[in-house]
């Protein structure tokens, strides 16, 4: 998709599980988002402390902060580069599903973090918040694999779409430079 991948689900899943981290690589994932998308500033070795995640610094560099990186160059990429740290396809639909709310569930508690407030976003950003809600707390049930799956792509395309229009509403505006 993009020449700024982020690293594998498993690889990321298999350092949290090491590190004993509170969070899925999902959630761990959707909540840096959030968190840069709402205007937190954040390095890559104080990004885990700047989440209220503990985590021991150095044994979180590898995989962590190559999580770090790429997400933060996707959301600068002007391609809108963006991709979530979810399981990989051949993963059981309700495993992706889960993944995909808990990424909201994270990205609605980095944004905040972040101080990102709705009083200071456009009507279609607020209602994009709102909806990240209701995805976030949505409960799922799995009837029809086929429709199920274009189901899955479909929401999470549109959870990868809010998160940029909230990262764009929330960045400064350019300077414009002056002809003199």
């Amino acid at each position: 998709m993009t020449d700024i991948d982020l690293p594998r689900y498993a690889d990321v899943a298999q350092t949290v599980q090491r590190l004993n981290l509170s969070v899925d690589p999902s959630e761990l994932h959707g909540s840096l988002c959030g968190f840069l998308c709402g205007g937190g500033a954040a390095t890559p070795r104080d990004w885990l402390r700047q989440l209220a995640i503990d985590a021991p610094a150095e044994d979180a560099e590898a995989q962590l902060s190559a999580l770090f990186d790429a997400s933060c160059a996707q959301l600068a990429d002007p391609q809108m580069s963006l991709q979530l740290l979810l399981p990989e396809e051949g993963a059981a639909l309700g495993e992706r599903a889960d993944a995909l709310i808990a990424w909201a569930r994270g990205f609605l508690g980095g944004f905040g973090l972040a101080g990102g407030s709705q009083a200071t976003l456009s009507e279609e950003a607020a209602e994009a918040l709102q909806d990240l809600s209701s995805i976030a707390g949505a409960e799922l049930s799995y009837e029809d694999p086929d429709s199920d799956e274009e189901s899955l792509m479909e929401i999470s395309e549109f959870i990868r779409v809010a998160a940029l229009l909230l990262q764009g509403e929330r960045q400064p505006p350019p300077h414009p430079s002056r002809l003199h």
